[in-house]
């Protein structure tokens, strides 16, 4: 009954969190801004893609099936993405003007959902423990996406998030500053969520 009622949680949370990015992407179209914008911040493709693995996860265990390790490896990347989200937002960004961003957005983006994946990984640890490969795709997207928006912003003007903008950070030596930390934080968090995990998955085995 209990596991029942967690996938109930599961399920509504990445319901809410859909809901959530939804009215915002309305309200950013309504005002006039490019979708692209929206879909290229951090916050919002990596609370888009922890929702989604949490209805897989959840229809998946509702259904009865045998939990697969290929969910367990894009769990962990979801709550590594979404650990760091919050700490970001937390160290850099809480004083920030967010604009038309709604505050009960803002708090479950960036601070409940954050909270809610570590726990559920916590919670419901990996089948089996992963390895060193786990630890290198939960760097691979962080990267590529740093990659994509220096590019973007380099050609259009527009970065996501000021400690991104050059002219804001003392030129690309301050953005470069600002990738290293935010990638050690990806490198610490992922080895601390990983050993977390596979510590568990020991534990209850």
């Amino acid at each position: 009954m209990r596991v029942n009622i967690w996938n109930g949680l599961r399920l509504a949370l990445a319901l809410l969190t859909l809901a959530a990015i939804g009215r915002q992407l309305a309200i950013h179209l309504a005002l006039g801004f490019p979708a692209l914008n929206f879909f290229s911040y951090f916050t919002n493709l990596s609370n888009l893609f922890a929702a989604v693995v949490l209805c897989g996860v959840a229809w998946r265990a509702s259904s009865g099936r045998e939990p697969r390790p290929a969910a367990d490896l894009l769990r962990a990347m979801a709550v590594v993405d979404m650990v760091v989200v919050g700490i970001v937002f937390a160290l850099l960004l809480r004083d920030v003007d967010l604009g038309a961003l709604r505050p009960w957005i803002n708090v479950l983006l960036h601070g409940v959902m954050p909270c809610a994946m570590l726990i559920d990984w916590l919670r419901v640890p990996p089948v089996r423990p992963l390895g060193v490969h786990a630890w290198w795709l939960c760097q691979a997207v962080p990267a590529a996406y740093l990659a994509y928006v220096l590019l973007r912003g380099a050609a259009t003007g527009w970065y996501p998030y000021p400690f991104l903008v050059p002219a804001k950070v003392g030129g690309y030596g301050g953005v470069a500053l600002y990738a290293v930390g935010i990638a050690l934080t990806f490198a610490l968090v992922g080895w601390a969520v990983l050993a977390l995990g596979n510590r568990r998955a020991r534990t209850l085995a």
